[in-house]
């Protein structure tokens, strides 16, 4: 890649959609040079476990938000630009009018990406950059919304699995409560086990050395877990979390209502209500994996979505 390249990546999940703008470096080792990093709870996949279908709303508050970061792409000059869509898009009877909205809005289609491609883009991001304590192979979830992504590799992916199974889809199909009983725990907990152990012989997760956690329930995890008073992304990256701190953090946030979560320093008040499933299917996949830590990275398909660019003639 010659010169330096200004572009512009969207990841647009089932409970969140993010901007990142940054510069391509001239050396595929040298780091992205931020420019923007946005994040906004826009909820698409709400409801589309149930009905199978992206509610109006849901779609309406997505075109808000996507308004919003075109005018930023635009006025930084970025030459290229990717949307990726993933699992509520995926999962929706109706995806087309999600298509045609994003067309309108943004001037470029979304890539509707496959769990497939969507772990691939998400261990890019996450792997570049470890510390040198991280030890390969690696594992490395990427827990969503609407899906759990397990790719397991070394210099390149080796192999990887998406299920359906994520922190709204839990809290909408089980955690009803505020907060949540133990039998709806429990049920969650039985629910995500299941999935998780046949993900993780999928992709040969016993030969891995380092489990790396991607996403804003493992990060949002971490900052509880090191007791920020706020959220700090430069005390989050690469941050150590051992199992017994994920299982005190999960069982803390099991045990409060929504409005004891949205009292926490850093909580997003669009991650409150689903964070409790979040750190669940955190702490239930570490002990299937037999992990004693996770090292929780910022960085994740969103700057896996700003690599690919580079690859773009």
């Amino acid at each position: 890649m010659n010169g330096v390249t200004r572009v512009a990546a969207i990841d647009c999940g089932t409970n969140s959609i993010r901007l990142l703008v940054a510069d391509l470096p001239e050396r595929d080792d040298a780091p992205l040079t931020d420019l923007v990093r946005r994040m906004e709870i826009v909820r698409l996949g709400q409801g589309v476990d149930r009905t199978g279908r992206l509610a109006p709303a849901a779609i309406e508050r997505t075109r808000v938000v996507l308004a919003d970061y075109t005018a930023v792409i635009r006025d930084l000059g970025a030459t290229r630009t990717r949307m990726v869509a993933t699992s509520a898009t995926r999962d929706a009877e109706n995806a087309a009018e999600f298509r045609d909205m994003v067309v309108a809005t943004l001037g470029v289609a979304p890539d509707v990406a496959t769990g497939e491609e969507e772990a691939t883009l998400s261990y890019s991001g996450a792997v570049r950059g470890l510390p040198r304590s991280a030890e390969s192979p690696y594992l490395v979830v990427d827990i969503g919304g609407g899906s759990t992504e397990f790719i397991v590799g070394d210099a390149a992916v080796d192999r990887a699995v998406s299920i359906d199974i994520g922190c709204v889809r839990m809290t909408e199909r089980h955690l009803h409560g505020d907060p949540p009983s133990a039998a709806e725990v429990a049920a969650a907990e039985t629910d995500i086990a299941a999935t998780v152990a046949g993900a993780l012989d999928a992709v040969g997760a016993a030969r891995a050395r380092t489990l790396v956690g991607v996403a804003g329930s493992v990060t949002t995890v971490a900052a509880l877990a090191l007791g920020l008073d706020g959220y700090q992304p430069e005390r989050i990256h690469h941050a150590r979390l051992s199992y017994d701190e994920v299982a005190k953090v999960c069982a803390d946030l099991l045990a409060m209502t929504r409005e004891q979560r949205l009292a926490l320093p850093g909580m997003h008040p669009g991650r409150a209500d689903v964070i409790g499933a979040g750190a669940l299917v955190l702490r239930v996949l570490m002990e299937r994996a037999g992990a004693d830590a996770v090292i929780a990275s910022e960085h994740d398909i969103l700057d896996g979505i700003a690599w690919s660019l580079a690859k773009i003639v």
